[in-house]
């Protein structure tokens, strides 16, 4: 207890930095657990339709040989009706054998609609050829590398079939279990495990509560589903910008002013994150597409007052305007210790800090737990990765650090879909260094000449 008041009387100012867990995420997580406790409590039971309704089940494909086969099969899987499923895969451009996987799958699952169409390069011009094509009531988009769970279809089909007020929705996105299990060298298990931790939280609660409050950010570009009358109604994907799933959310949201939604028990895996080059490539991206899309739907309302009034508004300040005195405090940490106070005070006061967001990760841990429980698969092996909650505000950490890159690289660069990876953008920073000190040296080679 000396250590802590010492802290907090030493350090009054620095603790203050506490306050911010505490207000924008500690204080949230516990409502919104208690939110999903009663809407779990009040869930309505869905009723199933007379006859399912079609369905088009769009995969865009590039150079996707070696997931394709298994994603067709993930289809071929659903408890859904065979007859009332179109699948579309389009094809933008791939330059392997992603057509024999097609062939392949043509042959092995008879009973499957099956159509291969080529669309110029470019993920959402896939898309938009696709939905032209598309004959089903509802349109379901996935990504050609990831896996359906076998109730996946129709658990969004009974959602979309008892609310009639629901326009289009996301469905949750997990890494594969048995792939995190399989990751190789610690340092990469821990990424994944983490990575695994920080999907559940974010679709399952997360998500849910966005969408409970009608402020669901983003669909996910890998699993989404829409009614094709509302689609037709958007003006498709923007293929302009490399946020085209969040985009199309406020398109739907904010421009038709219709509902968007989770489907917390309609699941996609996706195949776990290869490293730190990835994540670092993958978040810039997101951060990228989330700064385009908000400039363009946030132009008019873009005050501080809009605060407690406009989500968008709310969200940009807190994930991108505290990213910088968060970096500010970091670097003030090694200023303090240089201008004389004392460097146990200042691990105390970080430690205080890292023990909320562990409160925070713990509280959050409990809210996925009770939205597992229709999966007691996927749910025992997320209760055993409860030691995650004393690595996740690390891995948040680094996140938030790749974030306030991708912030400045998206002030500094132009937009593209390719993010330069961890090793090649340390490549690039330790050249300006090397350029930098070649510089200095060769000033004080002039310096020395003149004198």
């Amino acid at each position: 207890m000396y250590w802590i008041n010492l802290a907090l009387t030493k350090m009054g100012f620095w603790i203050t930095w506490a306050l911010i867990p505490i207000v924008v995420e500690i204080i949230p997580a516990l409502i919104s657990t208690f939110k999903l406790m009663r809407m779990r409590r009040h869930q309505k039971k869905l009723t199933p339709p007379g006859k399912w309704p079609w369905v088009t089940i769009i995969v865009p494909v590039y150079n996707s040989e070696e997931t394709l086969f298994e994603c067709i099969q993930s289809i071929n899987d659903q408890t859904y009706p065979k007859s009332a499923m179109q699948v579309i895969l389009a094809d933008n451009q791939s330059t392997d054998g992603s057509f024999g996987a097609y062939a392949k799958a043509q042959n092995t699952f008879p009973e499957l609609i099956l159509r291969y169409v080529n669309t110029d390069k470019g993920k959402a011009r896939a898309l938009n050829t696709a939905i032209y094509q598309s004959i089903g009531i509802y349109v379901i988009n996935i990504d050609s590398d990831g896996l359906l769970e076998a109730s996946a279809v129709k658990n969004m089909v009974l959602q979309f079939e008892n609310d009639s007020s629901i326009a289009a929705m996301t469905g949750a996105i997990l890494p594969q279990r048995e792939l995190v299990k399989g990751v190789k060298g610690w340092g990469h298990r821990i990424l994944a495990k983490n990575e695994y931790y920080e999907y559940a939280q974010a679709f399952l609660s997360g998500r849910t509560m966005e969408a409970a409050r009608d402020q669901l950010f983003t669909m996910s570009g890998a699993f989404s589903a829409f009614r094709r009358e509302v689609l037709m109604e958007t003006f498709l994907y923007d293929v302009d910008t490399i946020g085209e799933d969040t985009d199309m959310t406020f398109q739907i949201r904010t421009r038709l002013g219709k509902k968007v939604v989770i489907c917390a028990d309609a699941i996609f895996y996706v195949e776990p994150i290869s490293g730190l080059s990835e994540l670092y490539a993958q978040r810039q991206r997101w951060q990228r597409g989330e700064l385009e899309v908000t400039e363009n739907y946030m132009k008019r309302s873009a005050e501080l007052k809009g605060f407690f009034k406009n989500f968008l508004v709310r969200r940009m300040i807190i994930d991108h305007t505290f990213a910088f005195p968060r970096m500010i405090w970091t670097f003030a940490s090694f200023a303090l210790i240089a201008f004389g106070y004392s460097p146990l005070v200042i691990l105390l006061s970080y430690l205080v800090i890292y023990a909320l967001y562990v409160f925070v990760a713990v509280v959050n841990f409990a809210s996925v737990l009770l939205l597992m429980h229709e999966y007691p698969d996927e749910q025992r092996f997320y209760k055993r990765l409860w030691w995650v909650t004393l690595t996740l505000p690390i891995y948040m950490f680094i996140c938030s650090w790749i974030r306030l890159v991708g912030i400045i690289n998206a002030m500094t660069t132009k937009a593209s879909w390719r993010m330069r990876g961890f090793n090649e953008e340390g490549s690039r920073v330790m050249a300006v260094l090397r350029d930098d000190v070649e510089t200095i040296r060769e000033q004080r080679r002039k310096d020395r000449k003149g004198k």
